[in-house]
């Protein structure tokens, strides 16, 4: 007997009902030129050839290179059944790397886009993924949601090493930018984990020690930002963003609040902003020294997964499967803030729960790392 999937023919509530018509009706905004495709958007990365282009990580396995400019699906890479939560690149950049659902990294050949080796060792699902070299050795780190991060050797698929001091969940890997170069020995890797802890470690090709963890929020944390300045930003569950300063230790000295989970941030330097991705669809600028919101950009009709900075525009991704870029120019600044103002009050209507049946809100929290 065939089974209907139309929303009338199930039993909602009032509130999800309105949330329901709510997005159906945002989501026939411009704002942003939205790029549309076709499923979840989890993670995004530059073009490291182009400033023009960027590869995002969709829900459906697959890695798509997309033109900004255009809107060109310039390049997919295929292979996973399962989720795609992160995408890095090679050090040299001629091969790009996939954490996935399926407890895998995938690699793939950039040119080509022939699949190339997985790396196996987690046992849960790969949450972040980055790379590095380390006595001019190219290195693969991973994180996973069954705690471990996981050091291998590009080249060989070698696991180096295993790393086990997360008590719950990956979240999140940064290499701590000044101390890459070409003949470093060692690399500064900053993790994120579910149980709220940020763990700094010195990595060497076969041997890592570990600090004393740092804890600055209530509970989960998402993302890490190093600045220019080798200051650290943190995005967490517990509806915050914290600036932590080298020179005092890593101890916060900017807290920026929000209604709802932060899932990134990133901060252009030019500009003086702090820009954040959160839960409630919006994307935030903030006066990074005073912590003053300065504007609210507004298009996304669900959560909003990753930022990227190319110069002065802003690219956000959402679980709406949409591209969306905004202008950090000044003048480009100032117009959309007086765009914002003209906006009649009935097309601001309060976000409800969520529409998402219990089924997909489940899912949902798997690949995002809700707890």
């Amino acid at each position: 007997m065939p089974q209907s999937s139309h929303r009338d023919d199930f039993f909602q509530t009032d509130a999800s009902i309105e949330d329901s018509d709510r997005k159906a009706a945002k989501s026939k905004n411009e704002n942003g030129s939205p790029i549309r495709l076709q499923s979840k958007i989890l993670a995004i990365v530059a073009d490291p050839f182009s400033t023009k282009n960027v590869y995002v990580a969709e829900s459906a396995g697959t890695i798509r290179k997309v033109g900004l400019e255009t809107g060109e699906r310039l390049a997919l890479y295929k292979g996973p059944t399962a989720p795609v939560t992160s995408v890095a690149f090679s050090p040299d950049g001629k091969l790009i790397f996939a954490g996935c659902w399926d407890k895998t990294i995938w690699s793939w050949d950039v040119r080509s886009r022939q699949s190339q080796r997985r790396y196996e060792g987690h046992s849960d699902f790969v949450k972040t993924a980055t790379c590095a070299r380390i006595g001019g050795q190219d290195v693969l780190i991973s994180g996973g949601a069954d705690s471990k991060i996981i050091i291998f050797d590009i080249a060989s698929g070698e696991r180096l090493q295993v790393l086990k001091d997360h008590l719950r969940g990956v979240q999140d890997l940064c290499i701590d930018p000044t101390t890459l170069d070409q003949n470093q020995q060692t690399i500064k890797l900053f993790s994120a984990g579910s149980e709220r802890e940020i763990r700094e470690y010195t990595i060497g090709l076969t041997t890592s020690n570990v600090e004393d963890p740092l804890i600055v929020h209530e509970t989960s944390v998402y993302k890490l930002y190093f600045d220019e300045d080798g200051d650290l930003w943190t995005a967490s569950a517990d509806k915050t963003v914290k600036c932590l300063t080298r020179d005092s230790g890593w101890k916060p000295n900017l807290i920026l609040e929000h209604p709802d989970f932060v899932r990134d941030v990133v901060v252009y330097e030019q500009g003086g902003w702090a820009i954040t991705a959160c839960r409630d669809e919006d994307v935030r600028v903030w006066n990074k020294a005073t912590g003053d919101l300065y504007h609210t950009f507004t298009g996304h009709f669900e959560e909003v997964t990753g930022l990227l900075l190319i110069g002065s525009l802003l690219v956000s991704v959402s679980i709406d499967a949409t591209i969306r870029q905004w202008s950090l120019k000044p003048a480009d600044l100032q117009k959309a803030i007086e765009e914002a103002k003209k906006k009649p009050v009935e097309e601001e209507q309060p976000k409800q729960e969520s529409m998402l049946t219990e089924e997909e809100e489940r899912e949902l929290a798997e690949l995002m790392g809700d707890e």
